[in-house]
């Protein structure tokens, strides 16, 4: 997913950092927020971030030769609401990009965009509407991790397809080679992210029920106990 140094031209590269930065400043703020209010949640944070972190610097072979990996911003975005994922994603990044080669600087306010704001809103998304039809917790947590890892791949077909179209067919042609050559490994790698999420929150809802509840992951009224955590609805 992540676009490599240099790879995009200039004027794009340019533009998607214009188009990521308002959703990193107002994430800083409601980071700032989260913290001064709640000193608490810092450590749950850090577990998001580095939850981020350690998923996306996995690099897998793609068909084409290139790399896929999962994104780990679903987990961040369900906890803390994507403003917040939008700052620990970037931080994810940059880290990457300075210390792993994974990625770029030229090209970080694209990769910030895909994986780290459109990531996390589309798997909030799908996890709130999932949950306001009174889906099982952890099935919503599979299916908002699997679309914030889907989406992010989705976006980055966009942003190369726009860098690059086909000679022939433009940007459409184009946006259907590039989705097509991710899918073929992001959708089984979405799939174990989207389990591997349910677990993490299996743990988190076992060892951290006080603070998952005050931060609305959790609903204890009007609910058992079992529905509410999706026992027994995932394996």
């Amino acid at each position: 997913m992540h676009i490599a140094e240099g790879f995009l031209p200039p004027a794009h590269a340019v533009a998607w950092g214009v188009a990521s930065a308002p959703f990193v400043v107002h994430g800083v703020r409601t980071l700032t927020r989260e913290v001064r209010k709640h000193p608490e949640s810092t450590l749950l944070l850090g577990a998001s971030g580095a939850f981020t972190f350690v998923l996306s610097a996995l690099k897998l072979p793609s068909v084409t030769g290139s790399c896929s990996h999962p994104t780990g911003t679903g987990l961040g975005a369900i906890l803390f609401r994507p403003p917040v994922m939008a700052v620990l994603g970037t931080i994810t990044l940059l880290f990457q990009a300075l210390l792993l080669a994974h990625g770029g600087l030229t090209t970080l306010g694209a990769n910030v965009f895909s994986m780290a704001v459109v990531g996390p809103w589309v798997g909030y998304g799908v996890h709130r509407l999932l949950r306001r039809c009174d889906v099982p917790l952890m099935v919503a947590v599979f299916f908002g991790a699997f679309a914030a890892d889907l989406s992010t791949y989705c976006v980055t077909s966009v942003q190369l397809a726009l860098a690059f179209p086909d000679p022939g067919s433009g940007f459409l042609g184009a946006l259907g080679k590039f989705g097509s050559v991710f899918a073929v490994t992001q959708i089984p790698l979405a799939v174990s992210e989207g389990l591997l999420t349910v677990l993490v929150m299996r743990l988190l809802v076992q060892s951290s029920k006080g603070e998952l509840t005050r931060l609305g992951v959790l609903v204890t009224g009007g609910r058992t106990e079992a529905k509410a955590t999706g026992t027994g609805a995932v394996a």
